[in-house]
């Protein structure tokens, strides 16, 4: 089973006058970050119709404070016809498993508060979602959205984004194999990889260590999957120096942070990833 959700039952909206009928289904892209909200509409054809908007990721940050800044972020773009989230945690048919950046009181690294724990468990994010934009809802983990944006369709291939946390996905032959948390799992000295690897420990031992750190993690999934190609994204792909990779640098690419954008019109297109939507709506 896949991150992926299906489709929400929301009704579509009218067509936005900004897009020809040449450039629909117009898709709304958002990409859920710890440290902050971004948003796109693609065309039919997945590119950009308007310029990204950004706004901070303010904390505490429960499921309704989410929904709600998301709807003010979409705001001023043109109207979707259905909307692609990619959410920085484990999702599973549009709900939320797990939300670690979200269930702090005031972002990764602070206390935890039972109550958002409450609030994130089980929470329906792609219902919530579509019932506020009024368009039907797909919600995968971030990881998820951004590997399917790069990925070529070809063997094992794994995304590895490192921003506020760190994320991966895997691929095989295209296909989105289900989702694994590997941020939580230990990397070492009883850190996990959030904490080996995150933008705050980044920050305290400087780029020339971190890159190290960086260096084994690719070397570790290298062992644990005989990757045919990994690809490195997220806001901190920049720091990450390629003559550090060793003999895994042939197989390794570094992309950019707008395909966190760029793959919300994969959630939708189905042959992509190897899945077929639901078709199923409830009544009322």
């Amino acid at each position: 089973m896949t991150s992926l959700a299906p489709v929400s039952d929301a009704p579509v909206p009218a067509s936005s006058s900004k897009a020809s009928a040449s450039e629909h289904p117009l898709t709304l892209a958002v990409d859920v970050g710890g440290t902050g909200l971004k948003a796109s509409v693609l065309d039919g054809r997945g590119e950009m119709v308007t310029d990204r908007v950004r706004a901070p990721t303010s904390y505490p940050m429960s499921p309704d404070r989410l929904v709600g800044a998301l709807t003010a972020l979409a705001g001023p773009l043109p109207a979707p016809d259905r909307v692609a989230v990619g959410f920085p945690g484990m999702v599973r048919r549009g709900r939320v498993l797990s939300a670690p950046h979200f269930v702090t009181t005031k972002g990764p690294g602070s206390p935890v508060d039972p109550a958002l724990i409450a609030a994130w468990d089980d929470f329906d994010l792609a219902t919530a979602l579509a019932t506020a934009l009024g368009a039907p809802c797909r919600v995968a983990n971030d990881a998820d959205v951004q590997g399917a944006a790069v990925v070529e369709g070809r063997g094992l291939e794994v995304a590895l984004t490192l921003g506020t946390g760190v994320g991966t996905a895997f691929f095989m032959d295209g296909r989105l194999l289900p989702h694994m948390e590997f941020a939580q799992v230990d990397f070492g000295k009883g850190d996990t990889f959030n904490e080996r690897l995150g933008n705050a420990v980044r920050k305290e031992i400087g780029n020339s260590k971190w890159n190290r750190r960086v260096c084994l993690a690719v070397e570790y999934f290298d062992v644990l999957t005989s990757f045919d190609h990994l690809y490195i994204g997220g806001g901190n792909a920049r720091h990450v120096k390629r003559d550090r990779l060793g003999d895994t640098a042939a197989r390794v690419s570094i992309v950019g942070n707008t395909e966190g954008i760029l793959g919300g019109i994969k959630l939708w297109d189905d042959g992509h990833l190897g899945l077929r939507a639901s078709s199923s709506r409830r009544r009322g």
